[in-house]
């Protein structure tokens, strides 16, 4: 595939993905990207010019989707909104994003047969008991729980029906939950970092017991690339890395990292719908790809991710203010 279109690509995970794609292919890629507060131009900063091309745009708007698409071999469809607060405060761009443009991308890939691959979440599957030793897997029924995950439901469901329907030629992966760089700090892992790199206590919700199973960044990017190169049309993968932690270890794992007391923590009241527990099987990615990840430990992987945001604090400064202003209205 010499010529790659990646939605959200100037996001967290998309970017990663971009640089990913261009350390590992001879493949040009366009990223098309809103812009939104949680993408930026300066996640694809030191990339090649004549390798990576960006264009800002909509993905629910026909007119800028089309031509991309025709230009391209394949499209990859990152873009999303997928903050689950924002989600309960105001579902409508959520379902105009998820919905709507993953509709508008899937009849461009079908009016001119393009390879689609759709990049999903575990939320879609609700959450498991904490005491349940169970994993999601590609054959777990869906219970989403939020207007977000619900949003990333339908979409899985029309990237399916457009496969059997029309026969586009698309693949589908839920993935975990995802740290490394560039990834905005109002999520949860930026936010811990940023809020002990200024001397302040980390901020957990309820009890701090709620369990995701984490996965590096550049696992998640080279995943998707095995799925997009050697994946079956019209199967689902799930990627994960075996990274179970609750977010009370992961807060005292930051916490060590820079030499801090584990029980310095202030515990806030716990966001509404907060799912308990997710937790990915990933056999049949591995087994039938033979996709290993490159950061099986956590640890190292957390190590490295906060290194990247002691050494960017130019990235995210500009907007810890206003983040830590919002979740203090919320008080949160």
């Amino acid at each position: 595939m010499d010529r790659i279109l990646v939605t959200g690509g100037a996001g967290f995970i998309g970017s990663n993905f971009v640089h990913h794609v261009v350390a590992h292919t001879d493949a040009h890629v366009t990223v098309l990207d809103k812009l939104t507060y949680a993408s930026t131009e300066e996640s694809l900063a030191g990339l090649p010019e004549d390798r990576v091309t960006l264009v800002v745009g909509d993905i629910a708007e026909p007119e800028v989707v089309e031509p991309l698409v025709a230009g391209v071999d394949a499209v990859v469809h990152y873009a999303a909104e997928s903050h689950n607060d924002n989600s309960l405060e105001d579902p409508g761009p959520f379902i105009r994003t998820n919905v709507v443009g993953t509709f508008t991308l899937l009849e461009a890939a079908r009016k001119h047969d393009k390879r689609f691959h759709h990049v999903s979440t575990d939320e879609v599957y609700g959450d498991l008991e904490l005491d349940d030793p169970k994993r999601f897997t590609e054959d777990t029924p869906y219970n989403p729980s939020s207007p977000y995950s619900a949003s990333k439901a339908g979409s899985d469901h029309l990237v399916r029906a457009w496969v059997r329907s029309f026969g586009v030629r698309a693949t589908i992966s839920n993935c975990s939950n995802n740290y490394g760089p560039w990834q905005h700090i109002e999520k949860f892992i930026p936010r811990q970092i940023t809020e002990v790199i200024d001397g302040r206590r980390p901020r957990l919700y309820g009890d701090g017991l709620n369990v995701r199973d984490w996965i590096h960044t550049e696992d998640h990017s080279s995943a998707v690339l095995a799925i997009l190169e050697r994946g079956q049309i019209g199967e689902t993968y799930l990627i994960g890395a075996d990274g179970e932690k609750n977010n009370l270890e992961v807060v005292q794992a930051i916490l060590r990292h820079f030499g801090r007391s584990e029980d310095e923590i202030e515990f806030v009241r716990d966001r509404a719908g907060h799912d308990r527990r997710y937790a990915i099987e990933s056999g049949k990615l591995r087994n039938q790809l033979g996709w290993q990840p490159q950061y099986a430990d956590f640890d190292a992987g957390l190590q490295a991710t906060i290194d990247w945001y002691a050494a960017n604090e130019a990235w995210w400064r500009p907007h810890k203010d206003a983040v830590e202003a919002s979740y203090a209205a919320k008080g949160q």
